[in-house]
């Protein structure tokens, strides 16, 4: 039985309305024609809410939509072509219900429409120290882009790519940005996305078809100038339906967003008043050719003094808001918080400070509620009883660094650690063995592999030419290894540490204590330049390291970095081994302080 049918039973059950009106029958049989039962049909229907729009009308509807809109002469005349085309097709066909969609999408986008850009300085400057703590660089780097953009007169041209460790604030600096810009904020995210039709669309034929994201942006932001934030794009995924990759530089480059074309509308649509953020957490994974359209703004992470005043100032706050304690009910001393950031939270953003301190605050919100108390005052004594056991119990791993070990610098998506070289002989040698050999464990890639085995040759020439009667390296079977080794390693930034932890063990001497170091060798025995420079600083600092070994050329990385980083840190940088030997094992002490 069909929807009609069963409307009409509903109805001869019920007493009819009195605007119904039944046609007496035309015939001498007392029997309804075909005109006068359709006639009736049509205004059961109508009565009953199940009348279709009327073709005309939906036409008058999609012209009231553009009105007022400023529409490109190409899409106009394909709004006409396709409104001409609705008017003579059946309502029930399936190509109408296609067309009608394709027409609702044509007339929705905000043609010729868009927000009063506010390009007021001391507005963004305010807007943004309220939003963010620190990242002083960071705000004076957008404030640049907002100082060019007034005198310009427009933002586009430029695409922002905000990089750095989780938990930083790469996502939510793009939504001040948007408020200062006094532009509409839409974000999506490309991570694991393999469909290209997700950024270029649909076509037509297909059942579902929809636009791409950028478009479905306009249409729910009704403007053609947003801020649109792309989020992830280092994990942007490959699959049989294409590279969305490569679709996104038709999306972000300046030179071709002009005249985007999406599949399913087919019709250029211009993208140039969009202004494109994106935001990764390591720029090795983003495609060489998306990488070159983008400014790639690097955001470290955040050292204890910057978490503490975030803590204070921001993730406190926001968590008895949003649990409903207040003032009087808990009490979290500033000795607690550096607790729980150095012992429950090291890494380089604050999410996991921001969850722990969440923990802290329901488990008082349930002794409040339940009446067993109305104040908690939070030490760090007690701590334990709030966020559990401490995760890091101590700073590093050897408070002495003995014999063939030395400490280097890593820098992870997490932030900066420091790393362990450990050496040590894996076999006595005897009188058979002509050479020596190397084993190596720690979960190291490819790259600190050869890293390692240029370490070794360097180790044995430089012993030659310092200590000839020294045959240690050559002769041994050393083992070299890495802690911890369930954590994959791998990067050119060890060489020289490797290098330093070979002679000691040759040497059976201990390096200088409390010096850590970073930089790749060559060869010939030449310090290379490395990056992460703040994190593998702000990780030193934090293991109670004192002197730190850099490569000449990463000086001028180092001389950005805050004072409140560098202070009481002796720096040598050094542009070959001979001056880390001199360092370590003759303490030589002149320095950058």
């Amino acid at each position: 039985m069909d929807e009609l049918e069963k409307a009409v039973v509903e109805v001869s059950e019920q007493k009819l309305p009195a605007s119904i009106t039944i046609f007496p029958p035309d015939n001498a049989n007392g029997e309804l024609t075909d005109e006068d039962s359709e006639k009736e049909d049509d205004v059961i229907k109508k009565e009953l809410g199940l009348e279709k729009e009327d073709k005309d009308a939906i036409g008058e509807k999609f012209r009231e939509r553009i009105k007022e809109k400023i529409l490109p002469q190409a899409v106009s005349s394909v709004i006409e072509e396709e409104l001409n085309k609705l008017s003579f097709l059946e309502s029930h066909s399936s190509e109408f219900n296609v067309t009608r969609n394709y027409l609702d999408w044509l007339t929705s986008l905000p043609w010729g429409v868009q927000s009063a850009e506010n390009l007021n300085l001391q507005r963004a400057t305010e807007i943004l120290d309220e939003d963010h703590y620190g990242m002083e660089d960071i705000k004076r780097r957008i404030l640049e882009f907002i100082a060019v953009s007034q005198l310009k007169g427009s933002t586009q041209g430029k695409i922002l790519c905000f990089y750095g460790p989780p938990g930083v604030g790469k996502t939510s600096i793009a939504r001040s940005i948007a408020r200062a810009l006094n532009r509409e904020y839409f974000r999506f995210s490309v991570g694991g996305m393999t469909d290209v039709a997700e950024i270029k669309g649909h076509r037509r034929t297909y059942v579902g078809a929809m636009p791409g994201k950028v478009i479905q942006c306009l249409k729910k932001t009704k403007t053609e100038n947003p801020l649109v934030l792309i989020d992830e794009v280092d994990k942007i995924g490959k699959g049989y339906t294409g590279d969305p990759s490569s679709a996104l530089l038709e999306l972000l480059d300046p030179e071709q967003n002009a005249n985007f074309l999406d599949h399913y509308l087919d019709v250029p649509v211009d993208l140039s008043k969009i202004l494109f953020i994106c935001t990764a957490n390591v720029i090795e994974t983003i495609p060489e050719p998306l990488r070159d359209r983008m400014e790639m703004i690097d955001m470290s992470g955040y050292v204890a003094e910057e978490k503490m005043a975030i803590a204070k100032q921001y993730l406190l706050p926001q968590a008895m808001k949003n649990s409903g304690l207040k003032s009087e009910n808990i009490k979290l001393d500033d000795n607690t918080l550096q607790v729980l950031i150095k012992s429950y939270c090291r890494e380089s953003g604050v999410r996991n400070l921001q969850k722990q301190i969440e923990k802290v605050i329901r488990k008082v919100a349930y002794k409040v509620v339940k009446e067993e108390t109305q104040f908690v005052h939070v030490t760090p004594e007690n701590l334990q009883q709030f966020v559990g056991k401490p995760i890091f119990t101590q700073d590093r791993m050897y408070p002495r660094t003995p014999v063939g070990v030395v400490m280097g610098l890593a820098w992870t998506a997490m932030g900066g650690s420091t790393l362990f070289i450990e050496t040590t002989v894996r076999k006595p040698t005897s009188e058979k063995d002509m050479d020596g050999s190397i084993e190596l464990t720690g979960h190291l890639g490819e790259v600190m592999k050869e890293s390692a085995k240029i370490a070794l040759t360097v180790a044995r020439n430089f012993i030659a030419k310092t200590e000839k009667d020294n045959i240690f390296l050559n002769k041994s079977h050393l083992h070299i290894h890495v802690p911890e080794g369930a954590t994959p390693k791998d990067g050119p930034s060890a060489g020289c540490t490797i290098v330093t932890a070979l002679l000691s063990l040759a040497k059976n001497t201990p390096i200088r204590q409390d010096v850590a170091m970073t930089g790749e060798i060559s060869l010939m025995g030449r310090i290379l330049p490395v990056g992460g420079i703040k994190e593998k600083t702000i990780a030193a600092k934090r293991s109670g390291v004192q002197c730190i070994i850099l490569p000449e050329e990463n000086k001028k990385d180092f001389n950005d970095l805050p004072k409140y980083i560098t202070d009481g840190l002796e720096v040598h940088f050094v542009s070959t081994f001979d001056q880390v030997y001199n360092i370590v094992f003759n303490n030589e002490t002149t320095a950058t302080r």
